[in-house]
């Protein structure tokens, strides 16, 4: 038995076992390192990559522009809306009393600088009248002096005429005065210009300009989101009622860890895989910019590491990474999406030209509020046109 022990155990051999099952085990771990080695050399040598970067885009809030009560919402989240599109609608009775009210105003400011121009006309020909009175007072007394060397006028006759000469000069000197107080309020500026005329014209136009904004439309074309507002609400002018997103033009914010952002410049290519897609679905795109600062200088407490109690943490900077717009709507996204985001920082690249920011979209002008004192101007027109003399 112990002959048979001896001939199963073999040292040597079991030696020899192990040491081939440790080379194996470390050629196949050189060989898998290796093999990463040049899939890394040969994939990702020439890039950078995060998964801190996430799909972004603009969230345009609608706001009320007046006061006034909700009777009427045409929006609701998800819903998809056209520039101009209705969405609230507020009732607009008190916006309607202060348009009647300004419209009053105006006519009543016309009619005032109608009535100063007759008032003035009409003193100056009192004044003409009262010269006409003091000429004849003036003949009059001329004959009575020629007169009076013969005796045929009285001295108090004489004297009634000289004062009735002074009573009309002082007449007309006040009449002229009255006249210049009425013509400093015309000047030379004609019932539309004048500035009573004006300024009623002014609030007549805000007043119509509240009325109109009872009606309160989509900015941009887009998608609605996180609508706040209800029918039977009594709102403030500036109060937020609903979000709209605009799902063409997003892009990406990737942040990169500031050892990693050396090599990166405007122009290089970009590859974006979204999370909610998995690797399936790769989009590509273009780096537009670097942000001028760290995410902790813009922070809301930035850090103060004056203070001695330092710890060096990786800060990271943010990269805008513009979409191809065609991927974009082949496959809409939708901003705060997670991305692996990876950009090319080889020195091939760096000729392209970088593209720019689009500011002639939709998110950064509208011109839906651009026409909506035609109306007003056309009212005010024929406010005046009917309170004016023909």
């Amino acid at each position: 038995m112990t002959l048979s022990m001896q001939k199963k155990i073999r040292p040597r051999e079991i030696l020899r076992q192990r040491q081939r099952r440790l080379q194996g085990v470390t050629l196949a771990l050189l060989l898998a390192g290796l093999a990463y080695l040049a899939y890394w050399w040969l994939v990702h040598r020439d890039w950078i990559a995060t998964d801190d970067a996430f799909v972004a885009g603009h969230l345009i809030t609608l706001k009320t522009q007046t006061d006034g009560t909700v009777v009427e919402v045409l929006a609701e989240n998800t819903l998809c809306v056209e520039k101009g599109q209705l969405l609230v609608r507020l009732d607009g009775v008190h916006a309607g009393i202060a348009l009647q009210q300004t419209q009053a105003e105006l006519a009543e400011a016309v009619r005032n600088i109608v009535s100063l121009r007759a008032k003035s006309e009409t003193l100056k020909q009192r004044v003409l009248a009262k010269q006409v009175v003091l000429e004849q007072v003036n003949h009059d007394l001329a004959r009575f002096k020629a007169a009076a060397k013969d005796g045929a006028v009285s001295d108090q006759q004489l004297q009634t005429a000289q004062d009735k000469i002074r009573e009309l000069d002082a007449a007309i000197k006040e009449i002229r005065a009255e006249q210049s107080g009425v013509d400093a309020q015309l000047l030379d500026s004609g019932i539309d210009n004048h500035p009573a005329v004006e300024k009623s014209k002014s609030r007549l136009r805000q007043a119509y300009l509240d009325y109109q904004r009872r009606n309160l439309v989509a900015p941009v074309s887009g998608c609605v989101a996180k609508r706040k507002v209800e029918v039977g609400d009594t709102l403030k002018a500036g109060a937020p009622l609903l979000a709209i997103v605009p799902l063409d033009d997003l892009w990406i914010e990737a942040n990169f860890l500031e050892s990693q952002i050396a090599g990166v410049r405007p122009g290089l290519a970009a590859e974006i895989r979204v999370a909610a897609y998995g690797d399936d679905r790769v989009y590509h795109g273009r780096v537009q910019g670097i942000n001028p600062g760290t995410g902790s200088i813009f922070a809301l407490l930035p850090t103060d590491n004056a203070t001695g109690n330092f710890i060096h943490i990786a800060e990271r900077m943010q990269v805008r990474v513009a979409l191809d717009a065609t991927e974009l709507k082949a496959n809409p996204l939708q901003p705060g999406l997670s991305t692996l985001t990876r950009i090319k920082i080889a020195n091939t690249d760096v000729s392209v030209t970088a593209p720019k920011v689009v500011l002639n979209g939709e998110a950064y002008h509208t011109d839906i509020y651009d026409r909506e004192l035609e109306g007003a101007e056309q009212l005010i027109e024929g406010i005046v046109l009917a309170n004016r003399l023909r």
